[in-house]
C-alpha cells in the first residue's frame, strides 16, 4: 500500500490565508497524474505554521478528494512536533480524519537521546492503532536517529516503517541488515537519489519534485519497483537540474515558486517566517522550467 511516488504536498496560502481552493485542485490534478499517495502538512507543506483548524481542513479535504476519485491511494499526514503529547494529540485527530498513517519526526530542537526518541515513539505506538512512519530529518531536528533505534521500534505493532531524507545511499542496506521486522517500510526522502535508494532496499519516495512532475516521478517509481533501474535512472537524469534547484534556498520556497510560474497553485506565497523566492533564484527555476517546457 505505501510504495511508489507519495507527493509531499505543497500548503497553497492567498493573503495569509490557506487557498483551500487551490488546493484542492492541486490534489485533485495529482491523483489524475497517477500518484501512489499523498502527504499532507509535512516540511513540504508548511505543517509547523498550520493552525489546528486548517489541519482539520486540509486532511479532511484531501481524504474526500480521495475518496471521491475512486482511487485507493494511501493518505499519510504529519502528525509530528517535540511534544510528545501533541504528537498523540495530532496523530489520533489524523486517524480520526481518515489518513491510512502518520509520518512523524523525530522530535525537533529538544535533541532527544536515542533512547528519549524511543521512548517518544512507543508511547505514540501505545496509545494509537495508527500505521507509523518515522520521519529521519537530521538537517531539520539536529537529531538522527540510528539504525539499532529503529530496529527496535520496528517490532512494536504499529511502526510499520521510515522516511529517511538523511541522503544517506548505504542507509536502506545497512537498515535492512539490522531488522527482523522483514515488512518493515523504507522511504526515501531524497528525490535526486531516490531509484538508487529502491535499489538498495526502499519502496518509494516522498517526493517534493512530485508537486511539479507527478505523472513523470511516477513512472520512474514504478521502473524501479519492476527491477528496470538502468532506465529509471537515465529517465531522472532529465529532471536533475530542477531537482537540486528545489535546494537553493529553504523548502518549501523553491518548489512553491515553481508550481507557482507552472500554473498549478495562486500565489506563490508562504508564511513567515519563510519568505520567497530571491530573484537570482526565480531565473535559475524558469529557465529550467523553459528548457524543460513546462512555461
Amino acid at each position: 500500500m505505501f510504495k511508489g511516488l507519495l507527493t509531499a504536498l505543497i500548503t497553497p496560502f492567498i493573503k495569509g490565508e490557506v487557498d483551500y481552493e487551490s488546493f484542492t485542485r492541486f490534489v485533485r490534478w495529482q491523483i489524475k497524474s497517477k500518484v501512489h499517495g499523498l502527504v499532507v502538512l509535512g516540511s513540504t507543506g508548511e505543517g509547523a505554521t498550520i493552525g489546528d483548524e486548517e489541519r482539520t481542513a486540509l486532511i479532511k479535504l484531501c481524504r474526500k478528494e480521495i475518496d471521491n476519485s475512486g482511487t485507493k491511494i494511501p493518505l499519510i499526514a504529519a502528525t509530528g512536533s517535540n511534544s510528545t503529547i501533541k504528537t498523540l494529540q495530532y496523530t489520533e485527530e489524523a486517524k480520526e480524519l481518515g489518513a491510512d498513517a502518520a509520518l512523524i519526526v523525530c522530535p525537533y530542537y529538544n535533541k532527544p537521546s536515542q533512547q528519549g526518541m524511543y521512548e517518544h515513539y512507543k508511547y505514540i505506538n501505545d496509545n494509537t492503532d495508527l500505521p507509523i512512519f518515522i520521519y529521519n530529518v537530521p538537517g531539520r531536528t539536529i537529531v538522527n536517529i540510528n539504525n539499532e533505534t529503529v530496529s527496535e521500534l520496528a517490532e512494536l505493532r504499529n511502526i510499520i516503517g521510515i522516511k529517511d531524507a538523511t541522503g544517506d545511499l548505504a542507509r536502506p542496506l545497512n537498515l535492512k541488515a539490522t531488522l527482523s521486522n522483514t515488512d518493515f517500510i523504507q522511504l526515501s526522502g531524497e528525490d535526486a537519489t531516490s531509484a538508487v535508494f529502491n535499489l538498495n532496499g526502499g519502496v518509494g519516495c516522498i517526493s517534493i519534485i512530485g508537486n511539479l512532475f507527478p505523472e513523470a516521478m511516477s513512472r520512474i517509481q514504478d521502473l524501479t519497483l519492476n527491477e528496470q533501474y538502468p532506465q529509471a535512472v537515465s529517465e531522472l537524469k532529465k529532471y536533475l537540474r530542477i531537482i537540486d534547484l528545489m535546494y537553493c534556498e529553504t523548502n518549501p520556497i523553491p518548489v512553491k515558486y515553481a508550481a507557482f510560474r507552472m500554473g498549478l497553485i495562486s500565489t506563490p506565497e508562504l508564511r513567515l517566517p519563510l519568505l520567497t523566492l530571491t530573484h537570482p533564484n526565480c531565473i535559475k527555476i524558469d529557465n529550467e522550467l523553459k528548457t524543460l517546457g513546462v512555461i
